[in-house]
């Protein structure tokens, strides 16, 4: 069966390891690997130098792994993420576990985000 895996990434390095678990899961050159992260498009696209940095190398890991970055700017990310996974008929989203202080939100947009995909596997580092 083909696999299309959708990796949610944030600006920052760390996500590195988002990357390479969905390059795993790749078995056949029929499979598709999407790295994308959305940003509000409230909040400044690049608060730091360090973003830039970070994004940056995100890129060439994502290269690296035979996916595309997609960075996509929206009013509502968690539309935007389903509606990309829909778009793109994905089979497995591959996200990283939240910081504490962070977990409720998040945890709340994974939620929501399996209850509106029922058929995607999530895969939680």
């Amino acid at each position: 069966m083909k696999k299309n895996i959708m990796v949610c990434v944030t600006q920052q390095k760390t996500c590195e390891r988002l990357i390479l678990k969905g390059n795993e899961l790749v078995e056949s050159n029929d499979d598709k690997l999407y790295v994308i992260h959305v940003v509000n498009e409230k909040e400044k696209f690049l608060e730091s130098q360090s973003d830039g940095e970070a994004l940056e190398y995100l890129f060439k890991v994502s290269k690296e792994s035979g996916a595309d970055l997609t960075v996509l700017r929206s009013k509502n990310v968690l539309r935007t993420m389903i509606d990309f996974a829909r778009t793109n008929n994905v089979t497995h989203i591959v996200m990283g576990n939240s910081p504490e202080k962070e977990a409720l939100s998040k945890e709340n947009i994974r939620l929501r985000m399996q209850n509106e995909l029922p058929n995607v596997e999530f895969i939680i580092l």
